[in-house]
Protein backbone atom coordinates (compact mmCIF):
# COMPACT_ATOMS: atom_id res chain seq x y z
CA UNK A 1 0.00 0.00 0.00
CA UNK A 2 2.54 2.40 0.94
CA UNK A 3 4.04 2.07 -2.98
CA UNK A 4 0.60 3.44 -4.24
CA UNK A 5 0.75 6.35 -1.81
CA UNK A 6 4.65 6.72 -2.78
CA UNK A 7 3.04 7.59 -6.22
CA UNK A 8 0.94 10.70 -5.18
CA UNK A 9 3.61 11.62 -3.45
CA UNK A 10 6.50 11.37 -6.51
CA UNK A 11 3.74 13.16 -8.13
CA UNK A 12 2.89 16.16 -5.60
CA UNK A 13 6.90 16.51 -5.03
CA UNK A 14 7.48 16.58 -8.96
CA UNK A 15 5.34 19.02 -9.78
CA UNK A 16 6.03 21.00 -7.10
CA UNK A 17 9.68 20.92 -8.01
CA UNK A 18 9.31 21.77 -11.36
CA UNK A 19 6.46 24.95 -10.59
CA UNK A 20 9.03 26.54 -8.29
CA UNK A 21 11.71 25.90 -11.23
CA UNK A 22 9.57 28.29 -13.03
CA UNK A 23 8.68 30.45 -10.28
CA UNK A 24 12.43 31.05 -9.68
CA UNK A 25 13.82 31.29 -13.11
CA UNK A 26 11.14 32.62 -15.50
CA UNK A 27 9.33 35.95 -15.94
CA UNK A 28 5.70 35.47 -16.06
CA UNK A 29 4.77 35.55 -19.49
CA UNK A 30 8.41 34.27 -20.45
CA UNK A 31 8.38 31.65 -23.37
CA UNK A 32 11.45 29.48 -23.89
CA UNK A 33 10.92 26.92 -26.86
CA UNK A 34 11.76 23.21 -26.59
CA UNK A 35 10.46 21.92 -29.50
CA UNK A 36 9.80 24.81 -31.93
CA UNK A 37 6.93 25.42 -32.47
CA UNK A 38 5.25 22.00 -31.09
CA UNK A 39 6.51 22.41 -27.29
CA UNK A 40 7.68 24.71 -25.34
CA UNK A 41 7.78 26.47 -21.73
CA UNK A 42 5.05 29.47 -20.55
CA UNK A 43 5.63 30.98 -17.50
CA UNK A 44 1.41 31.85 -16.84
CA UNK A 45 -0.55 31.71 -13.69
CA UNK A 46 -4.49 30.26 -13.44
CA UNK A 47 -6.60 31.87 -10.85
CA UNK A 48 -9.43 29.30 -12.14
CA UNK A 49 -10.20 25.49 -12.41
CA UNK A 50 -9.07 23.85 -16.25
CA UNK A 51 -8.85 26.55 -18.84
CA UNK A 52 -9.47 29.47 -17.01
CA UNK A 53 -12.87 28.63 -16.09
CA UNK A 54 -14.42 29.84 -12.36
CA UNK A 55 -11.71 32.15 -11.65
CA UNK A 56 -11.68 33.92 -8.36
CA UNK A 57 -13.56 30.96 -6.94
CA UNK A 58 -10.89 29.42 -4.38
CA UNK A 59 -13.53 28.97 -2.21
CA UNK A 60 -15.05 26.63 -4.07
CA UNK A 61 -11.80 24.56 -4.96
CA UNK A 62 -10.44 24.91 -1.72
CA UNK A 63 -14.27 22.44 -0.89
CA UNK A 64 -14.18 20.57 -4.14
CA UNK A 65 -10.92 19.40 -3.26
CA UNK A 66 -11.31 18.55 0.00
CA UNK A 67 -14.13 16.12 -0.64
CA UNK A 68 -12.54 14.98 -3.73
CA UNK A 69 -9.18 13.97 -2.20
CA UNK A 70 -10.88 12.44 0.42
CA UNK A 71 -12.69 10.33 -1.99
CA UNK A 72 -9.91 8.87 -3.76
CA UNK A 73 -8.83 8.02 -0.40
CA UNK A 74 -11.75 6.29 0.53
CA UNK A 75 -12.33 4.62 -2.67
CA UNK A 76 -8.55 3.76 -3.02
CA UNK A 77 -9.00 1.64 0.51
CA UNK A 78 -11.95 0.12 -0.66
CA UNK A 79 -11.98 -0.95 -4.10
CA UNK A 80 -8.26 0.41 -5.88
CA UNK A 81 -6.18 -1.54 -3.70
CA UNK A 82 -7.68 -4.99 -5.28
CA UNK A 83 -6.73 -4.14 -8.84
CA UNK A 84 -3.42 -2.89 -9.76
CA UNK A 85 -4.53 -0.11 -12.52
CA UNK A 86 -7.04 1.44 -10.74
CA UNK A 87 -4.74 1.88 -7.55
CA UNK A 88 -2.39 3.65 -9.88
CA UNK A 89 -4.92 5.26 -11.36
CA UNK A 90 -6.07 6.58 -7.98
CA UNK A 91 -2.75 7.89 -7.03
CA UNK A 92 -2.03 9.47 -9.65
CA UNK A 93 -5.55 11.31 -9.34
CA UNK A 94 -4.50 11.80 -5.77
CA UNK A 95 -1.06 13.48 -6.55
CA UNK A 96 -2.49 15.80 -9.44
CA UNK A 97 -5.39 17.04 -6.77
CA UNK A 98 -3.18 17.63 -4.34
CA UNK A 99 -0.08 19.38 -6.28
CA UNK A 100 -2.88 22.08 -7.77
CA UNK A 101 -4.38 22.28 -4.21
CA UNK A 102 -0.66 23.53 -2.78
CA UNK A 103 -0.40 26.02 -5.52
CA UNK A 104 -4.00 27.41 -4.74
CA UNK A 105 -3.48 27.11 -0.67
CA UNK A 106 -0.03 29.33 -0.78
CA UNK A 107 -0.02 31.18 -4.17
CA UNK A 108 -3.87 31.71 -4.24
CA UNK A 109 -3.52 30.78 -8.44
CA UNK A 110 -1.82 27.23 -9.89
CA UNK A 111 1.46 27.53 -11.80
CA UNK A 112 1.37 26.24 -15.58
CA UNK A 113 3.87 26.08 -18.00
CA UNK A 114 3.93 23.56 -20.32
CA UNK A 115 2.91 24.66 -23.69
CA UNK A 116 1.75 22.67 -26.77
CA UNK A 117 0.90 23.36 -30.31
CA UNK A 118 -1.25 19.73 -31.64
CA UNK A 119 0.06 20.23 -35.64
CA UNK A 120 -2.42 18.11 -37.09
CA UNK A 121 -5.20 20.35 -36.02
CA UNK A 122 -3.05 23.00 -35.80
CA UNK A 123 -4.28 23.55 -32.07
CA UNK A 124 -2.65 25.50 -29.35
CA UNK A 125 -3.42 23.34 -26.00
CA UNK A 126 -4.39 24.87 -23.00
CA UNK A 127 -1.02 25.52 -20.64
CA UNK A 128 -0.90 22.88 -17.90
CA UNK A 129 1.89 21.54 -15.45
CA UNK A 130 2.99 17.67 -13.84
CA UNK A 131 -0.14 18.11 -12.05
CA UNK A 132 -2.60 18.41 -14.55
CA UNK A 133 -0.82 15.73 -16.78
CA UNK A 134 -1.26 13.68 -14.03
CA UNK A 135 -4.86 14.30 -13.51
CA UNK A 136 -5.34 13.64 -17.29
CA UNK A 137 -3.07 10.27 -17.29
CA UNK A 138 -5.27 9.23 -14.28
CA UNK A 139 -8.88 9.84 -16.06
CA UNK A 140 -7.51 8.31 -18.97
CA UNK A 141 -6.22 4.92 -17.16
CA UNK A 142 -9.49 4.78 -14.97
CA UNK A 143 -11.42 5.01 -18.57
CA UNK A 144 -9.25 1.96 -19.24
CA UNK A 145 -9.90 0.16 -16.05
CA UNK A 146 -13.67 0.44 -16.51
CA UNK A 147 -13.53 -1.02 -20.32
CA UNK A 148 -11.10 -4.11 -18.60
CA UNK A 149 -12.91 -4.42 -15.66
CA UNK A 150 -16.37 -4.95 -18.12
CA UNK A 151 -15.13 -7.22 -20.20
CA UNK A 152 -13.94 -9.59 -17.60
CA UNK A 153 -17.48 -9.15 -15.93
CA UNK A 154 -18.66 -10.33 -19.62
CA UNK A 155 -16.01 -13.65 -19.63
CA UNK A 156 -17.17 -14.69 -16.30
CA UNK A 157 -21.07 -14.74 -17.46
CA UNK A 158 -20.65 -16.45 -20.45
Amino acid sequence: MIVYYAIAALIVGLDQLTKWLVVKNMELGEHISVLDPYIALLSHRNRGAAWGMLEGKMWLFFIVTIVVVAAIIYFFHTEGKKDRLLGVSLMLLLGGAIGNFIDRLVRGEVVDFISVLIPVINYDFPIFNVADAALTIAVILILLHVVLDEKKKKKKVS
